[in-house]
């Protein structure tokens, strides 16, 4: 059982998009949306959502970010 916990898959998303407002998280577009991927781990996903975030860096209203999808899968782990 330990295990299968170590091997554990904890996904993440990337995605990002530009916003309406810096007020704010609703985009302009959601047709869009930048979809970068889903990632094994948070480490893989944190170097991805900062390599798309450097990329965009001269757009102060385009943002993107990591969703802790293992969370949504399984809440009451």
């Amino acid at each position: 059982m330990a295990e299968e916990s170590s091997n554990q898959q904890l996904l993440h998303l990337v995605f990002g998009g530009e916003l309406k407002s810096l007020q704010g998280v609703q985009f302009k577009d959601l047709a869009s949306l930048d979809v970068v991927g889903i990632f094994p781990d948070y480490k893989s996903a944190e170097a991805a959502w900062r390599a798309k975030a450097q990329e965009t860096v001269d757009n102060a209203q385009m943002r993107y970010f990591i969703v802790h999808l293992h969370r949504l899968l399984e809440p009451q782990s």
